[in-house]
């Protein structure tokens, strides 16, 4: 988390850190990482998958992108994960962003 909000962290756009109920939303800890960010914590409601859809997606790309490979180690899967999200956040256009990557939309609204 600390390190997600570090490379995010833009005092132009609120952040928000979007969870659904689990223990993290409840660790204080976590709490007092989002507050020191001075982003704004988020929940999903009690059986609303809805509340999650847009990171239900990505996952749900990236998995069937991705689970179609042997990986040898652990090691191997988190590097090929990593160029998946690189890849996906530079160049992957998207409708909903003005036919831009997610990087390039966050330049332009910055």
């Amino acid at each position: 988390l600390n390190k997600a909000l570090s490379i995010i962290n833009n005092k132009e756009i609120q952040t928000i850190v979007h969870s659904d109920q689990g223990i993290q939303y409840q660790s204080h800890e976590w709490v007092n990482t989002i507050k020191s960010y001075n982003a704004i914590q988020s929940m999903s409601r009690k059986g609303t998958c809805l509340d999650n859809a847009q990171m239900e997606s990505f996952f749900h790309i990236m998995k069937s992108e991705m689970m179609n490979v042997h990986y040898d180690t652990k090691e191997s899967l988190i590097c090929a994960m990593k160029a998946w999200i690189k890849d996906y956040n530079e160049n992957r256009i998207k409708e909903k962003l003005g036919y831009q990557s997610p990087n390039k939309y966050l330049r332009l609204i910055s």
